[in-house]
């Protein structure tokens, strides 16, 4: 499984962000590539504590130690997966340019602060490890990009 932590890997979703133009379509879902772009940084930004996310309930949070191993697992995500209401971009409006540079960055100061991570624990899936961190946020990217066909 592919770690945004290690170099190679996050040279490769770098360049797959560069490979995206404005016009670039979904092959499925409701975003649009620049709500995706905005989409995409805000695991990120939780992960580095840098956005507030209200603790899953009861249910949720037992439900979400119990599926964990989903997200660092080698096995990809489907499709149309539900997506938490504080990462749905899909209501704005953004500009393509502007959310690139910005993932870009956000990909750069997560790695740049790999060891802040793991403190920070996730609303849903509780306590992560530095290497599981790596591990989701590359795959939550590559089904993204996927998801756009680069």
């Amino acid at each position: 499984m592919k770690n945004l932590f290690d170099t190679g890997a996050a040279d490769e979703i770098k360049q797959r962000i560069h490979r995206l133009t404005p016009t670039t379509v979904a092959g499925w879902g409701k975003m649009n590539v620049a709500q995706m772009l905005a989409h995409c940084q805000r695991p990120m930004e939780m992960a580095l504590g840098e956005i507030p996310l209200t603790p899953a309930g009861f249910f949720k949070k037992i439900l979400g130690r119990m599926i964990k191993g989903v997200i660092t697992s080698p096995k990809p995500y489907k499709p149309n997966l539900p997506t938490d209401v504080a990462f749905i971009t899909t209501a704005s409006e953004h500009d393509f340019e502007l959310q690139k540079e910005k993932l870009l960055n956000t990909v750069n100061r997560f790695i740049q602060h790999q060891d802040k991570v793991a403190d920070i624990p996730h609303p849903f899936f509780g306590k992560l490890s530095k290497d599981e961190c790596g591990k989701a946020q590359y795959k939550h990217m590559d089904h993204h990009l996927g998801q756009f066909g680069v």
